[in-house]
C-alpha cells in the first residue's frame, strides 16, 4: 500500500467531526434523559390517581415496583422508593408543560434532590433554571441549596 498523503486541512476536518460527534452525543443524552422524566411523570401521575380512586398503599406500590423490575430487569429506576417519588414528582408538578420544559431538562436524581429539599415551586423552578444555566452536578446543586438553607 502507498503511502498516503493527508491533505493539508485534515487536522481541521477531524477537528470538526470531533465536535459534531460530542454534540450528538449530549443531545441523544438529553432526549433520553427528557423521555425517562416524562415517563416517571406519566407513571406517577396514574400511580397518584390510583391512589386517590382504588385506596392504593404501600404494598401495591411494592409489588408494582417487583413486576417491573421483573418486566425490564435490564432497567434501572423501578423500585418501590423511586416510584414514591415518581408518585411525588406527579403530585409536585401537576401540569405537563412544566414537566416537559424545564423539570425534564434535569437529570432525574436532581428532581429528587428539589422534592427532598426545596418545597416552593417557584424555588424550585429557580433551582432547575440555575442547574441549567450553569451546569450544576448534583452534589452542586444540593451544595447551592444547603447554602441558602444556611443563610436563611
Amino acid at each position: 500500500m502507498a503511502n498516503q498523503i493527508v491533505p493539508a486541512d485534515y487536522d481541521q476536518l477531524l477537528r470538526d467531526l470531533k465536535v459534531r460527534i460530542r454534540l450528538a452525543q449530549v443531545k441523544a443524552a438529553l432526549a433520553v434523559n427528557r423521555e425517562l422524566v416524562l415517563l416517571y411523570w406519566q407513571i406517577g401521575r396514574e400511580v397518584l390517581l390510583r391512589q386517590g380512586q382504588e385506596g392504593w398503599g404501600t404494598k401495591v406500590i411494592e409489588r408494582l415496583a417487583k413486576d417491573l423490575k421483573h418486566e425490564f430487569p435490564d432497567m434501572k429506576g423501578f423500585s418501590s422508593r423511586n416510584l414514591k417519588y415518581m408518585r411525588s414528582f406527579a403530585e409536585a408538578w401537576s401540569d405537563e408543560q412544566i414537566v416537559q420544559q424545564p423539570a425534564a431538562q434535569i437529570p432525574w436524581f436532581h428532581n429528587c434532590i428539589l422534592l427532598d429539599k426545596v418545597k416552593p415551586k417557584q424555588e424550585r423552578i429557580w433551582y432547575i433554571q440555575e442547574t441549567i444555566a450553569n451546569g450544576w452536578s448534583r452534589a452542586v446543586l444540593e451544595h447551592q441549596i444547603e447554602t441558602k438553607l444556611y443563610h436563611r
